[in-house]
């Protein structure tokens, strides 16, 4: 199996290039498990709205998880938060948060200000917003992230995240052409179609969640490792 080993500083330093992020975990062996096949990154979905599938683990069990992982994998707090205090108080032991709701752009703004050294991911859901719109929003938060991720809007439920679809992946190619900042395409990923998807859109980095589980909702190590091998075949043969 291919590697992706990158940590902290190594991402910083290489704009997130080839940046494999798997979200949801339910215990530390999950984790070790995402870890061992070579992942840059695990995201844990804290503080979600009701209208999205809940979180796998209590803030205390991803805290406990995250302080015992080893160095060289990132941990992300993805959550629906849209007050900088809010944030700034979920994020005292991370270094990286994924705003995925309706924050303001002053209040990320503020965030930044009050804590530099905090990595922002900004989500962008297509379906939920119209291309033009999406292309604003890149422009009007670039200043105050240090990366986006697409993603995709369900109608049915609502949600506009962790709904296991795919989206206009034409969107998601503009977005990156039009960013200064690294895009990291979501929705829908699976082993299957993520190499496809990294040689169309050509984004620096992936994110699966349901993707990679099985049929109880368990993050599967054969799917795993045949996902992170697949989107880093993708990644080495993007031609700009």
């Amino acid at each position: 199996m291919l590697s992706n080993r990158l940590n902290l500083d190594d991402l910083q330093m290489k704009g997130m290039k080839n940046y494999i992020q798997i979200a949801g975990v339910h215990d530390l062996e999950e984790a070790k498990l995402i870890a061992d096949c070579g992942a840059s990154a695990i995201g844990f979905p804290l503080r979600l709205p009701s209208n999205e599938p809940q979180p796998d683990l209590s803030e205390a069990e991803a805290k406990t998880i995250i302080q015992n992982i080893e160095k060289g994998i990132t941990s992300v707090l993805i959550t629906y938060l849209r007050n900088t205090h809010d944030i700034l108080a979920l994020c005292k032991y991370v270094k990286w948060v994924q705003l995925h709701g309706d924050i303001e752009r002053e209040e990320v703004k503020e965030l930044k200000k009050l804590e530099p050294s905090l990595n922002i991911i900004k989500s962008l859901v297509v379906g939920r917003y119209d291309e033009k719109t999406l292309l604003s929003l890149v422009k009007s938060f670039s200043p105050f992230v240090d990366a986006f991720i697409t993603d995709t809007f369900d109608p049915e439920t609502g949600a506009y995240g962790a709904t296991g679809k795919t989206h206009d992946w034409n969107i998601s190619r503009k977005i990156v052409l039009a960013s200064s900042k690294p895009v990291i395409l979501a929705g829908g990923l699976t082993p299957q179609n993520v190499k496809q998807a990294i040689l169309y859109v050509k984004p620096a980095g992936v994110d699966v969640h349901s993707g990679v589980e099985n049929k109880w909702g368990e993050k599967d190590p054969e799917l795993v490792k045949l996902f992170i091998d697949e989107a880093l075949k993708g990644f080495q043969n993007i031609k700009n």
